[in-house]
């Protein structure tokens, strides 16, 4: 759902202060709307992107010649400026939040499959060459040793993306589905209104944190044995 042509029921109090309860208060449905669509955007682009990124990081670790170009065009495509990017994408997809997603998830790439990569290039050649006396095929090594032992690599390359995501989310205002970027630029149309774009931030920056934290709880129960190392 587009944003920018919401009104927000803002008083501005006297002095304009950084943090109002009543604009919460008044205004606590779009709040909770942008906070909705931000948290949506960025898990949906994260999911996306680990898809596409771990198979692109088992390939390039597979057929080494291939690493090169699988890095340098997920590279290109992250130094692409988010709002060149995002007004490239709207005259083929429109302005929608698929429009914002798309973009997200080719900015997520790079860090997912560089950090999936390192993972799986440090794993040991004794752990190989056991699995390889077990009797275990390609992929049985790759399922059952590999991935496991890249896993802290790859939970760190989540993080990493889903972090840098949060905060590129806010750029998709530009489409017209920024999360809550729309209440930063909302605040800014609004003569400068310090509530607003604060209120707008400070759930940015607790959304990456909370998100984060999911993450590491989730790579530390799903690698019991580096919590005993």
């Amino acid at each position: 759902m587009s944003f920018l042509a919401v009104t927000y029921l803002v008083e501005d109090p006297p002095g304009n202060p950084w943090f109002s309860w009543r604009y919460v208060r008044d205004n606590a449905g779009q709040i909770e709307e942008a906070l909705r669509e931000h948290v949506g955007l960025t898990v949906s682009a994260v999911v996306i992107a680990a898809a596409i990124a771990l198979p692109l990081a088992v390939l390039a670790h597979r057929v080494r010649w291939l690493s090169g170009p699988i890095l340098a065009l997920s590279g290109v495509l992250y130094t692409i400026p988010s709002l060149a990017l995002f007004a490239f994408l709207a005259p083929f997809m429109g302005v929608s939040a698929s429009t914002v997603r798309v973009g997200l998830v080719l900015y997520a790439l790079l860090v997912i499959v560089r950090n999936a990569l390192t993972g799986l290039r440090q794993v040991s050649s004794d752990a190989l060459d056991a699995a390889h006396g077990m009797g275990y095929g390609s992929l049985g090594r790759l399922l059952r040793i590999e991935l496991p032992l890249a896993l802290p690599s790859i939970v760190t390359g989540l993080r990493l993306a889903t972090v840098s995501t949060v905060a590129l989310t806010t750029v998709g205002v530009v489409a017209g589905h920024g999360g809550l970027g729309q209440l930063i630029l909302g605040g800014f149309r609004n003569n400068y209104y310090k509530a607003e774009i604060f209120t707008g931030a400070v759930l940015c920056v607790a959304l990456a944190l909370v998100l984060d934290l999911l993450l590491a709880g989730a790579g530390r129960l799903a690698t019991p044995w580096s919590r005993r190392r």
